[in-house]
């Protein structure tokens, strides 16, 4: 599945035209990007059954593009545009580097490459710099220290298609009886190093054959009999181990828990005076279980614990006592509480993105478009909302799925929110949210947020610390004070499933579900292929311990009403 690759060539088309002062075709190609890494199907069968071109935001120029790179896994297009920039592209994925900087740094410093950039703020020459300062440069230097932390993991939510594409061809190939994902993808954790895939099979062979020559491997890293590593065209690396059925249970549970998580329970299995390993659990050297992990944990004495748990954090003890938490399951999620469309910054219409959320089984969604001032998601004004409203209006009296009026507002750094609350009173959910002076500190950001929450129209607060993974840490809050505000005024926390923002992280969640907090989840997407992140919210909620009551994504519509009424 290519989907990921065509996304960041894409992007990377995007950064060079606007480093070279190209108007209006940058957000063209963002806008198709996040199309296609959000889309659920693969952009490369897309093209050669013919439907490229029914991609949103796909048009001639950069179909064109799309289908080269597909042809050919070249783009002459962006080699050409690298040619002429005298810098490392690479800069603008520093935070903070948007293309003006890198090219101001350019022009003043001859800054080229990471190495010249790192050099020259480790040498205080930046700071002097107009538009600049000393917070200006340790962010930058912070931000290359990211940028070197985060190479070589992928997203959680780029990664996950990736797998389940790969254990689909296992399974259609007859080589396997059954295929599954196992390692830290399982966990659901927000990056992965690599992929881990467990598959049962009596022709490992063959399957080792089949596996190491799909269309999408470039290397074959290593290969045994019953174990292979392969690289991809996008770099990541998969392992794949085949298996008998008798040890698949075991595998897959000694492959999906952290190191911590196997050790309590190896350490439980020598306590019954058994021995527990990936090949099974096994009293006096005869196997007693291991073709499910269901069959392991029973035998240990154990209450089977979801992978998303399994981390040594309280789980083993509380599966003992069978006093696990029910966590909130996928099938509980009624809703999407925040999705943009074409009214600020999305790709689709209203009514392509309630079609797309009908697919997934929702039964109601809230359309979120941004209303404000923030430029960047071309926020609609006073008189646009209205107009808005008006059109959700309409919509709902023929959509098979109903529509919540929604908006997303940016919280100022005073704590107002950037409309009246004339405008606000129109809808039937409000979301806020950080957008601006991300460098506050503790105290004055938790005012911000607190003046934010007495706001009596705010429902939600959106994608909560602002982080962005791999690129930037999330700003600081006193949480127990939110959590005081947000149960006091029925407020809840959001669960960005945005793949680079996963916001509230799982611990975050944990603690509020531990204060009494409500949480919503919303995908945050700006294309209908996006709502598929859906998965993600759900994820990071169960690794939280969140359960279905904890969720406001579960209640029916009318309850849904009442909440936010109140």
């Amino acid at each position: 599945m290519k989907n990921s690759l065509i996304a960041k060539l894409l992007y990377d088309i995007a950064d060079l035209l606007e480093l070279q002062n190209v108007q209006f075709k940058p957000n063209a190609y963002r806008a198709a990007a996040r199309t296609i890494e959000g889309m659920s199907k693969d952009i490369e069968s897309e093209w050669k059954e013919g439907r490229l071109y029914d991609v949103p935001g796909v048009g001639k120029g950069i179909g064109e593009k799309i289908e080269e790179f597909l042809a050919t896994e070249k783009s002459s297009y962006l080699e050409e545009l690298k040619k002429k920039l005298p810098m490392d592209p690479e800069l603008m994925n520093i935070e903070g580097m948007g293309p003006k900087k890198v090219m101001f740094l350019y022009k003043k410093l001859k800054i080229r490459t990471m190495k010249d950039l790192e050099e020259s703020a480790k040498k205080g020459k930046i700071r002097k710099l107009p538009g600049f300062g000393e917070k200006s440069e340790q962010k930058i230097l912070s931000g290359i220290e990211h940028a070197k932390k985060g190479s070589g993991r992928m997203l959680l939510g780029f990664a996950l298609p990736i797998a389940n594409e790969i254990i689909s061809e296992l399974r259609s190939s007859k080589l396997v009886t059954n295929a599954a994902l196992a390692g830290s993808a399982r966990r659901m954790k927000e990056t992965v190093g690599d992929l881990d895939i467990l598959a049962i099979s009596s022709k490992a062979g063959k399957v080792m054959d089949y596996f190491c020559s799909m269309p999408n491997v470039i290397e074959t890293i290593s290969r045994g009999p019953t174990k292979a590593s392969v690289r991809l065209v996008n770099g990541l690396q998969v392992d794949l181990r085949v298996l008998p059925e008798k040890e698949y249970g075991s595998a897959l549970m000694y492959f999906t828990g952290n190191k911590d998580h196997n050790v309590a329970l190896r350490k439980i299995a020598i306590a019954k005076k058994m021995k527990l390993s990936e090949y099974g659990l096994f009293k006096n050297n005869k196997q007693i279980a291991g073709k499910t992990e269901e069959e392991v944990y029973n035998k240990l004495g154990m209450h089977y614990i979801p992978p998303e748990m399994r981390e040594n954090t309280g789980e083993v003890e509380l599966a003992l006592k069978n006093k696990l938490p029910a966590i909130v399951e996928r099938k509980d999620v009624l809703c999407d509480l925040q999705m943009h469309s074409k009214w600020s910054d999305g790709s689709n219409t209203i009514e392509e993105m309630a079609a797309k959320a009908g697919e997934l089984g929702h039964k109601y969604i809230a359309i979120t478009d941004h209303a404000g001032t923030l430029v960047i998601a071309n926020s609609m004004n006073e008189k646009r909302a209205a107009k808005y409203c008006e059109e959700i209006d309409s919509i709902n009296k023929k959509s098979e799925i109903h529509i919540l009026k929604g908006t997303e507002v940016n919280i100022m750094p005073s704590g107002s929110l950037d409309i009246p609350d004339k405008c606000l009173k129109n809808f039937d959910i409000v979301l806020c949210s950080v957008h601006s002076a991300l460098t506050m500190q503790k105290e004055e950001m938790t005012k911000r947020i607190l003046k934010a929450m007495d706001n009596k129209y705010m429902r939600i607060w959106a994608h909560p610390t602002g982080r962005k993974i791999k690129i930037r840490d999330g700003y600081t809050v006193d949480f127990p004070k939110i959590f005081d505000k947000a149960k006091e005024r029925g407020i809840a926390l959001e669960i960005d499933c945005y793949p680079d923002r996963t916001d509230l992280n799982d611990i975050n969640v944990r603690s509020a579900v531990e204060a009494g907090v409500k949480l919503s989840i919303g995908t945050d997407a700006h294309a209908a292929p996006q709502l598929d992140f859906i998965n993600l919210g759900v994820g990071t909620a169960r690794r939280g311990w969140a359960k279905k009551s904890d969720i406001i994504n579960t209640m029916p519509l009318e309850k849904m009403m009442k909440f936010l009424a109140h």
